[in-house]
This record gives structure tokens, C-alpha cells and sequence, in this order.
């Protein structure tokens, strides 16, 4: 004789029972400062109104914090009713928030309709003209009333927070330097504000594009949006590489999704680095190739349709080639435009080692080149390929793809692997 089951489930009191337990365990949880905590790491707190979260006044009227999240995902972050409650007392009517997240939303009624997304993806960079709109949404926001503040969130309220509050306050005068370490100083307490180096290159690219007025009452800045400008991928060179023969990469342009402000990466190529050959050599003499070159603007008119010859960077003697490299070569040049991801993978699903992100407009010469600490995301595997030495270079043609980009004469010195 065994035991014997019952059939019946539980009973209804017992049903109501287990829900209250859980209930009482989540409020607890939620209540609970150690779990949280643990997930902000380094990011500072605020103790307020007896709850303890994850936000942190980078200036009077810009306030940081992570998600304000419900249900099970408010036990590690900020709940959402708490930040509420926290910003009704201390800003009554005068507190804005700003979305960063595309992968998670709210009913903007929970903070009286007062809600703008701005999203782009977790540890990616927006388009620049998403970040002109942020900036100029904020500074009509804050302008409207002196008692106004901007609240800013991502996910973590870390990354992509940096990279838009920063960018605010280079809208307002600061450099971009002192901006990313002002957002460092006030949101973490190690300094290590905005990490992902894309994101702190396009801080970078955006005080690039400022104008701002000398007279006595600052107004906005001018805002000096690129045009946009396609390049054509030629060649992807890894340099000193280790214990890896080969590597796949996927290159995306970032595309607006209709009626929305995302922009979502769309593949458009993908290809695989393969080691060049040993015993390579290349010729010492100077290798050159069509471009333009930077002109005054009275010569610029009068040039507009002529390309120049301009030597690349000397990254190809002979010394470099007793280093393990790996190399993509394009028969067909892939043409990019704006914004643009590329991602190294160690296979073709999965495995990703890094990856870097650029806007056309700002490639000023044929040659792109990044160092190890040039590329975001860079793991133990990523760093385990990669020597003392090890650069990623991107070769494109000019801007003007009417023009020939590489003399005739040299091509076969490009079929090297």
C-alpha cells in the first residue's frame, strides 16, 4: 500500500491565505533597503520621507534615479508609488519626468500626465536629433517656472541618464568634460559616471555642435545639426589579436520607427574577420587614396566636386604584420548613413565581445580607429583576444560617392588575406 493524494486543490481560504503571503511579502520586500542597495552598487541614495531611493539631484532642478517600477520589479528598484509620493511633497505641480527606457513604460497618470519618452536602447547612444529635442523640451520645462524640475530616468539610472543630463548641461554652457564629471561626482560614489565610451563620444559630438550666444542674457544655443552623410565601408582591420582566428561582425544603421521617436538598429551587413595570412609584407612606400580635404569656405565652392589625394594614416608597416591580425574586405563598399553600430561577435549567434557606435558626419578622413578602451561593453572574453596593441580600424571611402575612392593601381594591395 502507498500513500494516497488528495485530488482537490486548495481550498479557497487556503487560496486567499497564500495571495496575502504573498502580498505581505512583496510590501516587505519593497520596504526592504538591502536588496536594493545591492542592485544600485555604486550609485548614490536619498533617504527621504522614510524611503531610501535610488536618485540623486545632479543641480537644483535636474533630479537622476532609476525606473520607477510596480509589482515584483519594485523589490530592486525604486517604487514607483514612493518616488510619487517623494515628489509630490517636494515638488507639488512642478516636476516633469523624462523616459529613457524602450524597454519599459508607465501610465504617465501615475505622475499626473506629466510623463515625455525619450527612448533609445540600454547601453546604445539616441540619434542626435533626439537628443536636440530632449534638451530643448527641458530647457522650455524648467524655463516655464522657476520652481520646475526635470526628473530623468533610464533603467539603472546610470548610463543613458548620464548621457542626456550631460548633454542638458552642455546645452546650458559647461563643456562636455565637465559635464560628464559633474554628472559622475553627484550620481556615483566612485566617479565612474557615464562608462560606455560611445556614450561619452556623442556627449562629445554634441557640444561639437553648439553655437552659444555671447550677449549678456544667455539664451539657447544654436544648434548646428550635421546633414546627413553616407560613407561606404570598405575594409575592417583587428590589429593584435590572440587566440582567435576569426570574428564576426554585424554593422547596423540606426532607422526612425514611423510615427515614433525610436530609432531602431537595422542590419546591414554582416561579415566575418578572418586572420591574414602569415608572412604578410606590406611595401614601405606610402599608399594613397581619394578624398576630401577640409577647406576655407571660399574655397569650398569652387572645390565642391573635386576630390584630393591624401595619404592614410601609416597603421600598415611592415611591423605590425609579425601581430596576429584579423581582416574583413568589402567587394561590394557597404554604405552607411548617420548613426551607426557595429558589434564583434565570437560566433555568429551569440558571444558578443564588443562593439562600437559613430555618426557619419564626424569621420573626417578615411580612416576610423579605436583602442581597446575606445569600444563599449568589453568583457573578460573580449579582452582575452585582444594583445598590448590592440586597435580596430574601419577604412571608408569620401563622402562624395560619385568619386572613385580607390586608385586602380592599388587595389590588389587590399586582397591581402
Amino acid at each position: 500500500m502507498g500513500l494516497k493524494f488528495s485530488r482537490h486543490g486548495p481550498s479557497k481560504e487556503g487560496h486567499r491565505g497564500l495571495l496575502e503571503v504573498q502580498y505581505k511579502l512583496i510590501n516587505y520586500l519593497s520596504t526592504s533597503f538591502y536588496i536594493r542597495n545591492l542592485v544600485s552598487k555604486k550609485r548614490r541614495r536619498m533617504i527621504v520621507g522614510g524611503y531610501d531611493l535610488d536618485m540623486t539631484y545632479i543641480t537644483d532642478r535636474i533630479l537622476a534615479m532609476s525606473f520607477p517600477a510596480e509589482r515584483m520589479r519594485s523589490v530592486y528598484r525604486n517604487p514607483l508609488w514612493q518616488v510619487k509620493d517623494v515628489l509630490d511633497m517636494r515638488h507639488p505641480g512642478h516636476y516633469k519626468v523624462y523616459n529613457l527606457c524602450i524597454e519599459e513604460a508607465y501610465d504617465p497618470s501615475h505622475f499626473h500626465g506629466r510623463v515625455e519618452r525619450f527612448p533609445f536602447d540600454d547601453n546604445h547612444v539616441p540619434p542626435l536629433p533626439m537628443i536636440k529635442e530632449f534638451c530643448e523640451d527641458v530647457d522650455s520645462w524648467l524655463s516655464s517656472d522657476p520652481k520646475n524640475i526635470a526628473v530623468i530616468h533610464c533603467m539603472a539610472g546610470k548610463g543613458r541618464t548620464g548621457l542626456m543630463v550631460s548633454s542638458y548641461l552642455v546645452y546650458m554652457g559647461m563643456s562636455a568634460e565637465k559635464a560628464l564629471q559633474v554628472y559622475a561626482q553627484k550620481r556615483t560614489t566612485n566617479n565612474e559616471g557615464v562608462s560606455i565610451p560611445s556614450q561619452r563620444r556623442y556627449v562629445n559630438y554634441w557640444e561639437s555642435l553648439l553655437s552659444l550666444p555671447e550677449r549678456l542674457h544667455h539664451g539657447p544655443p544654436d544648434v548646428n545639426l550635421p546633414q546627413p552623410v553616407s560613407r561606404e565601408l570598405i575594409r575592417i582591420r583587428l590589429y593584435d589579436t590572440q587566440n582567435v582566428n576569426s570574428l564576426f561582425c554585424v554593422v547596423s544603421e540606426m532607422q526612425k520607427v514611423p510615427e515614433e521617436r525610436y530609432h531602431r538598429p537595422v542590419e546591414v551587413s554582416k561579415g566575418c574577420c578572418r586572420r591574414i595570412k602569415d608572412g604578410f609584407q606590406r611595401t614601405n612606400s606610402t599608399r594613397y587614396y581619394y578624398s576630401f580635404v577640409q577647406k576655407d569656405d571660399e574655397e569650398k565652392e569652387a572645390d565642391k566636386q573635386e576630390a584630393h589625394l591624401v595619404a592614410q594614416m601609416d597603421t600598415e608597416s611592415s611591423m605590425l604584420y609579425k601581430k596576429t591580425c584579423l581582416g574583413c574586405y568589402y567587394d561590394t563598399p557597404v554604405r552607411v548613413t548617420g548613426d551607426v553600430r557595429i558589434i564583434f561577435y565570437e560566433k555568429l549567434i551569440g558571444g558578443r565581445l564588443f562593439y562600437a557606435c559613430f555618426n557619419t558626419a564626424f569621420i573626417k578622413s578615411s580612416l576610423l580607429q579605436f583602442s581597446l578602451s575606445d569600444l563599449d561593453k568589453v568583457g573578460k572574453k573580449g579582452r582575452s583576444i585582444s594583445g598590448p596593441a590592440f586597435g580596430l580600424e574601419l577604412f571608408f571611402g569620401p563622402a562624395n560617392v560619385n568619386c572613385c575612392c580607390i586608385p586602380t593601381s592599388n587595389d590588389g594591395d587590399l586582397h591581402d588575406y
